[in-house]
């Protein structure tokens, strides 16, 4: 059978521990078989990000806004024992972070529903979509001690030398500040982001902040959302019978639960880094979620929403057999090639991906799967499969 020509490349970020292992797999198995697969080569393992003292993850992202799509395996974000283990000069930053902050990009996760994997807010029959803003607040921020005695004040100087000076506390004993910021820019690139998603997808959008708290930082991302609504997009959310609002986190976290889901739910960058989390185990598997980076000028990065699997990766370096739920990778991969298709008119490529997609949830469906959707599914007949033999599976469906 003649390969599916491709005619852009995509940009192929690889990653670390047992993704890695699943990465090649999924290329062997399912990609390389069907598609004459393009794509420019970024390795963004902890091991070559220490090698070229980073430089890769910055290259990687540059060509995301040159090719247009990338798919990115996860990687390790390292911490102290991270540092011992791969004997690193530095702690290095996220790669996500990294790439989030130049493509000044939105994060979309969305669950992935299959027959047997019954959510637990019983409710939920439409997925629901975080779309998280990817840049600024406690993920920039500077952070000091404070000792006994001292006063600490949030200071703004203009550019020419004037300042504006608030006293955040004065410290009878000791204690720590935070200082967070964003910028008008980012906030807007944001909402239009959202905007935009929602329009593709034909669904509703909420935007949830705190705003009766914090009066000048939450109350300028609702004045920049409702400002730019009004101006672009209200008639345009009419014309396609979807609506806007915004709300109070904890309302908005109130009126999920009661809902049946379907939705947007567009949040700061640390309330959609929690709720992402939140909602994918509510669905039932963290190894389920679907994540996008969606950039102002139309880039699309694609990657699962969960980690390495350092643990799985343990066992496989002693040669044990794993069962490594790949849905989300696989999705990753069908996401970024059915993106390229559609940008460069590709139907071809457009329609495997989504039946890629299909074959994957099918043979869950049919009672094939890796051993921890096998714990959870309802299904009467089913039986788990090791890594290799779900890819396999999946492989003899498509």
């Amino acid at each position: 059978m003649a390969k599916i020509k491709m005619t852009t490349p995509i940009v192929e970020m690889d990653g670390d521990e047992m993704t890695r292992i699943i990465w090649k797999l999924i290329k062997e198995i399912l990609i390389l078989p069907n598609v004459d697969l393009k794509s420019e080569y970024y390795d963004l393992g902890l091991e070559n990000r220490e090698k070229t003292k980073d430089q890769v993850t910055f290259d990687a992202a540059y060509a995301n806004k040159k090719y247009g799509v990338a798919v990115k395996c996860a990687t390790i974000t390292p911490n102290a024992d991270r540092v011992k283990e791969y004997n690193l000069s530095k702690m290095w930053p996220s790669p996500n972070g990294t790439i989030r902050a130049i493509l000044d990009g939105t994060v979309f996760r969305t669950p992935i529903l299959v027959k047997g994997l019954v959510p637990y807010v019983p409710t939920w029959t439409k997925p629901i979509t975080i779309a998280r803003h990817a840049y600024g607040d406690i993920y920039k921020n500077s952070e000091m001690t404070a000792p006994a005695g001292a006063k600490a004040e949030l200071i703004v100087t203009d550019k020419d030398g004037s300042e504006t000076r608030q006293i955040i506390h004065e410290f009878k004993g000791p204690g720590i500040i935070q200082g967070i910021h964003n910028t008008d820019a980012s906030i807007k690139n944001f909402a239009k982001s959202c905007f935009e998603f929602a329009l593709d997808r034909k669904e509703d959008l909420w935007f949830a902040a705190k705003d009766t708290i914090s009066k000048k930082y939450d109350h300028h991302f609702k004045d920049i959302f409702n400002e730019l609504f009004e101006a672009e997009y209200k008639e345009r959310f009419e014309k396609a019978g979807i609506t806007f609002f915004y709300t109070l986190i904890d309302d908005a976290v109130a009126r999920v639960i009661r809902s049946e889901g379907g939705m947007i739910w567009a949040c700061k960058n640390y309330d959609g880094d929690v709720f992402s989390d939140l909602i994918a185990t509510a669905y039932g598997s963290l190894a389920m979620m679907t994540s996008v980076l969606v950039s102002p000028e139309g880039c699309y990065e694609y990657e699962a929403a969960h980690g390495t699997v350092q643990r799985h990766y343990y066992r496989y370096l002693k040669g044990e057999k794993t069962s490594t739920n790949s849905v989300a990778t696989i999705f990753a991969w069908s996401g970024a090639l059915a993106k390229r298709g559609e940008l460069d008119g590709n139907a071809e490529l457009a329609s495997f991906a989504k039946k890629l997609e299909k074959a994957t949830l099918d043979v869950i469906e049919e009672g094939q799967m890796t051993k921890d959707l096998y714990l959870v599914s309802t299904l009467p007949d089913k039986r788990p499969l090791d890594t290799e033999e779900f890819l396999k599976a999946v492989a003899a469906r498509l």
